[in-house]
């Protein structure tokens, strides 16, 4: 966050660190309801890991030395902050279009015995990977859910929660499911009973 004007002067020209100590100082005057946004490290790597570590969304890499532009520009980047987690995986919807063999994997993770439906992932997969799912999973369709609520998609095929997979994710959603998930792989070194629900999570259910 800077300012581009101040008491008519036009500050574009200036870098970025003399714009931000121009607004520090216009809002040492103003109301206390206005806040600056905070700035993170320096250096953006560790900045980076301060987001990821604070479950923050992403962040904005800026160039303290350069002046304001009014374009896109590479002195000014957002930088979205994945986390990873792995999910049983409870069923999969059935394919559309032009995709073979499976359309979306129905994930969940356990709260205490029961298995709490978290979203679908439908994006990270090659014709490759979608073959191999599709074969490991003949063995494990099953009849019923093996969700405690189970959500309600059309053309669902339900599997026996064995597998698990390694998903990237945006954020947790306020109705606790995965925002903009990413199938990565899956996790033949962990047991399903091992993915649970975040603590804040489980602690949110008991609210």
């Amino acid at each position: 966050m800077s300012i581009v004007y101040r008491n008519g002067r036009d500050l574009r020209s200036e870098p970025l660190s003399r714009r931000r100590e121009e607004l520090e100082a216009t809002l040492r005057e103003a109301p206390k309801q206005l806040l600056l946004s905070r700035r993170l490290a320096q250096n953006g790597l560790t900045a980076y890991g301060n987001a990821t570590r604070k479950g923050l969304e992403g962040m904005v890499a800026k160039d303290s030395d350069a002046p304001y532009e009014e374009r896109r520009s590479n002195k000014w980047l957002k930088v979205k902050v994945h986390q990873e987690e792995e999910f049983v995986i409870g069923g999969f919807t059935a394919p559309a279009g032009a995709r073979q063999h499976l359309g979306a994997l129905l994930l969940g993770a356990y709260r205490g015995a029961d298995l709490i439906f978290v979203g679908k992932v439908g994006t990270g997969f090659t014709q490759q990977t979608l073959a191999e799912l599709a074969k490991a999973f003949r063995p494990l369709i099953r009849s019923s859910t093996s969700f405690a609520e189970p959500p309600r998609p059309r053309n669902v095929t339900w599997l026996e929660p064995r597998l698990v997979a390694q998903i990237a994710f945006q954020e947790w959603t306020t109705d606790q499911k995965l925002r903009q998930p990413v199938f990565l792989g899956l996790r033949d070194d962990k047991e399903p009973t091992e993915c649970t629900m975040p603590l804040k999570l489980q602690d949110d259910a008991k609210d």
